[in-house]
């Protein structure tokens, strides 16, 4: 995708950060929509698609982290959630509900046309995958590596754009280990252990898409020391 095609939707009470955060975008080059609070923003999401949600978690009356949850039933929408700083519990909150990143308020604008940015790029398609086979087989589930589409049986598993990113990366390189910061790295987002954790959640995520029994993971293995690698049949 090109992401100056991209049409983001902008949800948080505060009018004044709302407007900053429209004309920069929009500035930037994206089509931007702006709600004033989770109802607002369900009622233009009951008739409009986005390529990207920013979301702030902290609002009156529905929480962003509940319009996440919510969302993530229906949509695979990209969520970007604005957290306060500090809030670490609302951060990992977040992305157990589905977010696909976050970033602590008070920001600079460039860092989140970057976050945007990485979110809204796919991992590019690497040579090896040229060689690997076109579908990988997990157990119920086929990923088909040239569509990014997971399956099981006749229906198509949702998946968020960094539970894509990750199938990507690892389906490009099966049977190998892929340490935690160079997943962080892949994923176009800053280093540092708050993000290696965020990968861990993302990981919890797709292993309850993909694995019979999640707690114990055959295909999307841990290998101490090393990181995680995808083990297909």
């Amino acid at each position: 995708m090109n992401e100056l095609d991209a049409h983001l939707l902008i949800v948080d009470d505060d009018e004044r950060i709302r407007d900053l955060l429209k004309k920069f975008l929009m500035r930037s080059g994206f089509l931007v929509t702006a709600a004033r609070d989770a109802e607002h923003a369900r009622r233009i999401l009951s008739g409009l698609d986005f390529d990207l949600i920013v979301l702030d978690v902290m609002m009156p009356g529905e929480d962003g982290i509940s319009l996440t949850r919510s969302l993530r039933e229906t949509k695979a929408t990209p969520i970007l959630l604005l957290t306060a700083r500090g809030e670490t519990e609302n951060r990992i909150s977040g992305l157990e509900a589905g977010a696909d990143d976050y970033l602590a308020k008070p920001f600079e604008p460039k860092e989140l046309l970057l976050r945007i940015n990485a979110i809204l790029r796919r991992v590019p398609d690497t040579s090896a995958q040229d060689a690997a086979p076109k579908v990988l087989h997990l157990g119920a589930i086929r990923y088909d590596i040239e569509r990014g589409e997971m399956w099981q049986g006749e229906d198509l598993v949702r998946l968020t754009a960094t539970e894509s990113q990750l199938m990507k990366i690892f389906s490009s390189q099966p049977g190998e280990a892929v340490s935690r910061a160079k997943l962080v790295e892949d994923l176009g987002r800053d280093r540092g252990q708050a993000q290696e954790r965020a990968v861990d959640v993302q990981i919890t995520r797709l292993r309850r898409k993909i694995e019979p029994n999640p707690k114990q993971p055959r295909y999307l293995q841990t290998v101490r020391g090393a990181g995680y690698m995808l083990a297909p049949d």
